[in-house]
Order: C-alpha cells, then structure tokens, then sequence
C-alpha cells in the first residue's frame, strides 16, 4: 500500500475531520491507516499533502504529526521529515508486555464481558477471519485479528483503554508489515484463528477465566514467534 493510496483513504475521513478541525482528529484519522495496513513502516507523511487531503491547516496536521511521534507511531527525521515508525524488538517486548496486562484482565474482569452485544463483537472478529481466509486475503486475516483484540479490550467498558489499545494495535500493524510476503503472513496469522474461535467460544460459554488464561498463552506465543522472525531479519 503507497503513501498516495492511504491518502486516497484518509480522503474518506475528512467529513469527520472537518466536523471539529482538531489534531486529535486528524491523529485518530492517520493512526487508523495504521492500525488497517495502509501506512507501513518507513512511509514518509507529507504535511501539505494531508493537510490539503483532509481539508485542515498545515498547523494542524503539524500538531496531529506530533502526536503520534509522542506515541511511537511515526517519528521525525531532522531536514528529512515525518515517517512511519519501524519498530525493533525492544518495541515488540514493550507492546506485548502492556497487552498481557491488559487484555486478558479485559477479559477476566470486564464489565461488559456478559454483554450480548459486547460478545457479539468478538464473534463478528471471527467470522471476519474465517471469511478473509476462505478468500485467502491473508491481509485481510491480519486486520480481522486486529479487530478481534480491539473487541477484547472493548469488553472492560473503557474509553481509555480502548484509545490505549488503539496506539498498541498501530505498533502491532507496523510489526506485522516486518512480516513481509504472502506466505510469512499466512503462516503467522491462520493458526490464530482456530485460538480466536476458542477464546470466543469461552466467553460465550460464560468461561471468562479459561478464556483469558487461553489469552495470556496465545500473547506469549506470538511474542516468542515474532521476536524469532525479527532474529532473522
């Protein structure tokens, strides 16, 4: 996915943007064509280009840019500009270190983890897998995972923790992309659709204990198995 392509998509947010013309808005827009794949690590943000692409003032994509450099979501390259991040190992044990603390306690201890509607959500995510896959959009497979977590997280009934899960679910994006190729992300992704139809199905059961005990070995494995890949970068 090119630059010129996520514009392309963040040109579909500008409504949103344009309805209250703030730097959080335009950091919410840009961080979600993180969070879906379509801004991949070492992307270079060209300010006039988004700026005239979201319709708002050089000022305020400066201060959205910021932002999500505060965030590790891009950083700053003195004279060269503003980038996608590329995160390194030691991102990689951060980000899963604050996931195992919580998202299996969202799960455990959420308050809407009984919620028909919160539940429906998590069995949405799967289904959206399982259907990405029989098209073989292993892409696809990889945001219905990222959607998968997010509906997880959403079971606390937190607004914060959501947003905190939105800014780890862009780092986990860029992560993924060092993944490259077709068959590097199926062979990642597809096992953990059969691990997110259980963890579903315990909840659905009313089995929040098993469910977020299934979690926190499912996060573990995939550190190891991601931390292993970059070893061979």
């Amino acid at each position: 996915m090119t630059v010129d392509s996520a514009l392309a998509s963040l040109a579909d947010a500008r409504a949103l943007v344009a309805r209250t013309s703030t730097a959080e808005r335009v950091a919410d827009a840009v961080r979600n064509e993180v969070v879906e794949g379509r801004l991949r690590p070492g992307g270079r943000l060209p300010e006039v280009a988004l700026a005239e692409t979201l319709r708002v003032s050089r000022n305020t994509v400066r201060e959205a840019l910021s932002q999500l450099v505060a965030e590790r979501v891009l950083v700053r390259e003195p004279n060269r500009g503003v980038f996608v991040a590329v995160p390194g190992p030691a991102d990689v044990r951060d980000v899963y270190r604050v996931r195992l603390l919580i998202e299996p306690a969202a799960v455990r201890d959420g308050e809407l983890a009984a919620e028909p509607s919160a539940l429906v959500r998590v069995r949405d995510a799967v289904l959206e897998g399982r259907e990405a896959a029989a098209r073989e959009d292993w892409p696809g497979v990889a945001g219905a995972n990222q959607h998968f977590h997010r509906a997880l997280v959403g079971l606390a009934g937190s607004e914060r923790l959501d947003q905190q899960m939105g800014l780890l679910l862009a780092e986990m994006r860029l992560v993924f992309h060092r993944m490259t190729g077709p068959t590097a992300v199926r062979a990642f992704h597809e096992p953990y659709l059969d691990r997110n139809d259980r963890i579903a199905e315990l909840l659905m059961a009313g089995d929040r204990e098993a469910a977020a005990t299934q979690l926190t070995e499912y996060l573990a494995t995939a550190e190891r198995q991601i931390l292993a890949a970059y070893a061979t970068l």
